[in-house]
């Protein structure tokens, strides 16, 4: 094949292969770091709901 040792042929195949692993799985990783966000997101919005119902409890029972 046009003079090209072998392994040169094998090495450059092999950084190929490493180049295509490393971008699928920082593809993966970033996806599932956003699920893992999501879900502490919709841990806090409920945390604040919940405050904020205590809080309006609280305030009316000030009122009467």
């Amino acid at each position: 094949m046009l003079g090209i040792p072998l392994w040169i042929i094998f090495v450059l195949g092999g950084i190929a292969i490493s180049a295509f692993m490393a971008v699928k799985t920082g593809k993966e990783d970033r996806a599932t770091e956003n699920e893992i966000i999501e879900q502490e997101g919709e841990v806090y919005m409920k945390r604040l709901e919940e405050e904020k119902k205590r809080r309006n409890g609280e305030e009316r029972a000030y009122e009467n």
